[in-house]
């Protein structure tokens, strides 16, 4: 009797032997097969842009109204925070009656797809068809209320007239210009307060 339980397990040992060997020798094989051309994996950093486009150019619009076309010689797309950043930027603002009112240059901006707000940094230099020019390292343009904003100083020239001051804010039409500390020469040669 106990010469058979040894047999037994003998021979049951033999067939777990057996049994793992098979299993052994069928992956093997499989592991072996040509699978064919399989594709890359790419791993994106966190910081890098879901897409990137040259020549990008996109009009932004409220109610239908056209205001402005963004154009940028590159544009770096982040889908999670709706964020495009530009580099080389040039901004044609419209008026209500479609007709060019002004033309913002930058090296960079930054352009928000939620409300089509912008910031442009970087040499900001804004021109209208009649030569009005303002100069600023920092503009943000506001499309909900059509205006153009900066913080920091600024250099605005209109013909003769020259003024200078820490922020200010317009419509890119340059009509309506609010000023902090303004100084400079007004058209007339009179000096503005604060010289």
């Amino acid at each position: 009797m106990r010469g058979q339980r040894a047999a037994g397990a003998l021979w049951a040992w033999r067939r777990f032997i057996l049994s793992a060997l098979s299993v052994l020798s069928v992956l093997s094989v499989l592991s072996c097969e040509d699978t064919g051309v399989r594709p890359t994996t790419t791993v994106q950093a966190p910081d890098s842009a879901d897409q990137v486009l040259e020549g990008f150019s996109h009009y932004v619009t409220n109610e239908g109204i056209l205001r402005s076309r963004v154009e940028a010689d590159t544009a770096f797309f982040y889908e999670a925070t709706q964020i495009t950043e530009l580099h080389k930027v040039k901004v044609v603002f419209y008026d209500v009656k479609g007709a060019e009112s002004s033309t913002l240059t930058a090296r960079r901006g930054t352009y928000r797809w939620q409300d089509g707000s912008m910031e442009a940094t970087g040499n900001v230099v804004v021109v209208s068809p009649d030569g009005r020019r303002l100069a600023t390292e920092v503009l943000r343009y506001e499309n909900a209320t059509n205006l153009i904003v900066t913080d920091r100083h600024f250099i605005f020239d209109r013909g003769t007239e020259h003024l200078e001051g820490n922020s200010f804010r317009s419509d890119p039409d340059f009509r309506n210009v609010v000023t902090d500390r303004p100084r400079g020469v007004s058209g007339d040669g009179m000096l503005l307060p604060g010289q």
